[in-house]
C-alpha cells in the first residue's frame, strides 16, 4: 500500500492478502468473492506477451487483472464491470495496489464496448463469465451474486462476439468456464472466428469428474486443438497438489 493513502472501506468490506508480490484485494465478505477459478485463469494466461494491451470482461472486484499485473509484463489491462458497487470496490483495489498506471476499470456493459474501443484494439482478452444459463438452477436473492453466476447481463455468445471485434488478428481469448457448457462455448467461439487452440480440464480430485475448464481461442487461427493434461486440485488426503501449490506461489 502506498504511504499516505487512506482506503475507506464500506461496512462488510475487507482487505484480503493475495500472498503474491504484496498484492491485495478488497472484497465484500457477504458478497461474491473470487475463487480458485480466477486464480487458475490468471496462471493459464500468464504467457501474455510483454507490453500487451489486455481486456478483462466482467472483471468483478479485479482479481484476474490484479494477478496478471503481478504475473506478466503487460502494458495495460482494462477491466469492464457492469455492477457499480463491485466496480467501486475494484477501483479501491487498484489504488490499494498502486496499479493506476497499469490497471483501469470502466463501469459498462460489455455489449457496448465496440462503441468505446476501436476494432482490433487488444492483444489478449481474459474472462471468467457467469457459468449458469438464465432461468436455470437455484438463484441467489442477492443481486450481485445473481448477476455474477447467471447469464443475466451477458452470455457466452456476447463474449465471443465482442472479443472477435476487439482482438487483434492472431491474438487470444482466455476463458474459464464449466465443462457442461463446452459445446455452447466452442460453437460460439467458432461462429465469431475464434478458433479453440488449448483446452485444459480441472479436476477437484483424480477420481472425480472435471468441474472447470480453461480455454484459449485465437482470432483467425487455423484449426488445431490441443487438449492439455488434466489439472488436479487436491490430493487424496485433501491437501493441494504440487501444481496448485506452485500456482499459489506456495511451493
Amino acid at each position: 500500500m502506498k504511504r499516505g493513502i487512506t482506503i475507506l472501506l464500506k461496512e462488510n468490506e475487507r482487505i484480503d492478502d493475495l500472498e503474491y508480490k504484496g498484492l491485495k484485494i478488497i472484497q465484500n465478505k457477504n458478497g461474491f468473492c473470487f475463487g480458485i477459478d480466477s486464480v487458475l485463469l490468471s496462471d493459464f494466461a500468464k504467457n501474455i506477451k510483454k507490453d500487451a494491451n489486455v481486456l478483462d470482461l466482467g472483471t468483478g472486484t479485479g482479481i484476474i487483472s490484479i494477478l496478471l499485473c503481478g504475473k506478466t509484463n503487460l502494458k495495460k489491462i482494462i477491466g469492464v464491470e457492469i455492477q457499480k458497487d463491485v466496480y467501486d470496490m475494484a477501483k479501491k483495489s487498484i489504488k490499494l495496489n498502486n496499479l493506476e498506471n497499469r490497471f483501469e476499470i470502466i463501469n459498462e456493459d460489455i455489449k457496448n464496448l465496440d462503441k468505446i474501443f476501436t476494432p482490433n484494439s487488444f492483444d489478449a482478452i481474459v474472462t471468467n463469465p457467469p457459468y449458469k444459463k438464465n432461468n436455470t438452477g437455484l438463484k441467489s436473492k442477492d443481486e450481485i451474486q445473481l448477476i455474477s453466476r447467471h447469464e443475466i447481463m451477458c452470455n457466452i455468445e456476447d463474449i465471443a462476439k465482442i472479443s472477435s471485434k476487439l482482438l487483434n488478428s492472431n491474438c487470444s481469448l482466455y476463458m474459464v468456464h464449466r465443462p457442461d457448457r463446452i459445446v455452447d462455448i466452442i460453437q460460439s467461439l467458432k461462429k465469431y472466428k475464434l478458433e479453440p487452440k488449448i483446452i485444459r480440464f480441472i479436476y477437484p480430485k483424480i477420481e472425480k469428474e472435471p468441474n472447470l475448464v480453461l480455454i484459449k481461442a485465437t482470432k483467425g487461427a487455423k484449426e488445431f486443438l490441443k487438449i492439455e493434461k488434466p489439472l488436479i486440485v487436491y490430493n487424496d488426503n485433501g491437501t493441494y497438489t504440487k501444481e496448485i501449490l506452485k500456482i499459489y506461489n506456495k511451493y
